[in-house]
């Protein structure tokens, strides 16, 4: 007898992808512990997204920041 065991991608279980890419930024310490004292130790990632989407649309929508 043989068993096979087939693994369905479109069925896993667990949390579906993000859509998010790993990436590393270098920060200095001061810059961390500034942010950290912001918003909390465990949402840097959050504002570091938020910040590079705000400056994306700022930078592609020249205009509409001189309004």
């Amino acid at each position: 007898m043989e068993i096979r065991f087939v693994i369905d991608t479109d069925n896993v279980m667990g949390r579906p992808p993000l859509g998010m890419k790993p990436t590393t930024v270098r920060l200095s310490a001061d810059t961390i512990t500034r942010i950290e004292a912001l918003v909390g130790n465990r949402r840097l990632a959050l504002f570091v997204r938020e910040a590079v989407e705000n400056e994306l649309r700022r930078r592609e929508n020249p205009s509409s920041s001189d309004k």
